[in-house]
């Protein structure tokens, strides 16, 4: 599956990366003046912030291995590459990139800003940068200004864990590839019929009992607290923000088979390892599903950080109209007593959103009007949505007929179906505001490893997150699609298995 620009070792670039082929694109580019060149003495340049010297070590990182310099970090000196907060108007996220002869300058007002800036600046340098073994330059920044800033607050992505298990080790091998595209949400889906991820201390056969199959029937997997904790840290130290899931009251047979009292016979199910939907479903009835929703809830809200707790919602066939509704009505207090914010997804709508929910909508073009409907009411009276659409950015569909991972319920989901709609018009009657962001899910029915993973997202993930962070103005697929080549050869410098879409140019890179 494994795709490359050429069969041979790709040659330098002769002259700088122009600052308009980066991804997603920025809000303004003037190019303009001398390029900057990374040399030997270089070094990087920080204020006294912890948050300042910690983004700059992330560069240094970055930088050290490939280019074989020392690239101290350091509050001294003048020249080489810069990083500074400081007030001006960039918001929470937007930055400033200033080059020429004498160095960058990287300019924000908080931390998360200057990490964004340090993303555009490792696609300006030439892709042999992300090589873990010395290269050959010139390290060239072309000469001008980025001024950035994102469109939407929200630019997810979610990986289901619970169909398979993924380990620690890959979950941060992601966290790393979200981060290169300015994404600040990774959405953990948590637990499904086919396994429960997350240790809960009151209830540790969801763990060790409920976590010990997955699709398929292999090991599946749990991440114990400290696990959790270590994904939380890491994908925070990228700015980016976990959103733990833990989908009900359906999609909850690994939970239903650890605890007999909580179907509503008293008797447990067997364990599943099938991919079948729709046939669980905590019983709303007793006080007891309650006691567990609370308990899971207060463990996983100490765990966690972030502001949200999505609470699933989706395709709970098993559960009565009258019986949803009196779960959410009664699960949604719950999150908001342990600080968290609700997020469901769009199903949500059906009973009554809290005030301040999230709705993710996963709905197809092809939605009947009356499910659109409730959504747009909901929007209309202070819901948030997140975007998602199954037949748009579902990573987890295939491409084509002949992708050989993924499914296709939603059809098949070529790179330019993905980027090529807009949030801010995909659902009418939708006030502007309500629209908080995009987030693209992979779900792992067939996936169960890394390379899987990477094949699904690339290079569909940049073009969402080019969607979240830039502004609708600027989306054209047939100027998108060049910049969108001239990544693969980053990829590849990175180990990233990608899939070859027709669709692209690939090793045109639109220079």
């Amino acid at each position: 599956m494994a795709a490359s620009v050429t069969g041979a070792a790709p040659t330098p670039a002769a002259s700088p990366t122009p600052l308009d082929r980066v991804v997603p694109a920025p809000a303004s580019v003037a190019p303009g003046g001398s390029p900057y060149r990374i040399t030997r003495g270089a070094h990087i340049r920080v204020d006294g912030s912890r948050e300042t010297r910690s983004v700059g070590e992330y560069l240094a990182k970055i930088l050290r291995p490939s280019t074989g310099y020392r690239l101290p970090v350091t509050a001294q000196g003048a020249g080489g590459i810069r990083l500074r907060l400081t007030e001006g108007p960039f918001g929470a996220e937007g930055y400033r990139l200033d080059s020429g002869r004498g160095g960058v300058t990287i300019t924000a007002a908080k931390p998360a800003g200057l990490f964004h800036g340090v993303q555009t600046l490792r696609q300006l340098l030439p892709a042999a940068v992300e090589k873990n073994s010395v290269q050959h330059g010139p390290w060239l920044v072309a000469g001008g200004t980025i001024t950035d800033t994102p469109r939407y607050g929200w630019r997810g992505a979610m990986l289901d864990v619970s169909r398979h298990f993924f380990t620690v080790e890959q979950v941060k091998r992601y966290i790393d590839q979200l981060a290169l595209y300015k994404i600040n949400k990774l959405h953990l889906h948590l637990s499904d019929d086919q396994g429960w991820r997350i240790a809960i201390d009151s209830w540790p056969r969801l763990a060790t009992y409920g976590g010990s199959t997955e699709v398929g029937g292999g090991p599946g997997g749990f991440y114990t607290k400290a696990d959790y904790r270590e994904i939380v840290r890491y994908a925070s130290s990228r700015y980016l923000e976990v959103v733990p899931e833990i989908d009900m009251p359906g999609h909850t047979n690994a939970a239903l088979a650890s605890y007999a009292e909580l179907n509503c016979d008293g008797v447990a199910p067997p364990l599943y390892t099938g991919t079948e939907v729709g046939f669980s479903s905590l019983c709303a009835g007793k006080d007891i599903t309650y006691d567990f929703v609370e308990d899971v809830i207060r463990e996983l809200a100490a765990l966690t950080p972030g502001r949200y707790l999505h609470i699933g919602g989706d395709e709970a066939h098993s559960t009565s109209h009258e019986d949803y509704v009196k779960f959410m009505d009664r699960v949604q207090p719950i999150v908001a007593k342990y600080g968290k914010t609700v997020v469901g997804w769009h199903q949500l709508t059906g009973a009554t959103p809290a005030k301040g929910a999230l709705a993710q909508y996963w709905g197809l073009d092809g939605t009947s009007a009356e499910e659109k409907a409730r959504v747009v009411k909901a929007a209309q009276n202070g819901t948030g949505l997140i975007l998602s659409p199954a037949d748009r950015v579902y990573l987890d569909m295939k491409y084509t007929k002949e992708t050989p991972l993924g499914l296709s319920w939603a059809g098949y989901v070529e790179v330019k179906r993905s980027y090529d709609w807009d949030p801010g018009a995909y659902l009418p009657g939708v006030p502007g505001g309500a629209v908080r962001g995009v987030e693209a899910p992979m779900w792992s029915e067939t996936l169960e490893n890394s390379e899987h993973i990477e094949y699904m997202a690339f290079p569909r993930l940049p073009g969402v997150a080019e969607l979240g962070w830039s502004s609708a103005a600027s989306h054209d697929w047939e100027r998108y699609k060049g910049r969108l080549a001239a990544q693969a050869e980053r990829w590849d410098a990175l180990g990233i298995e990608w899939y070859r879409s027709p669709q692209v140019p690939w090793g045109v890179g639109g220079r």
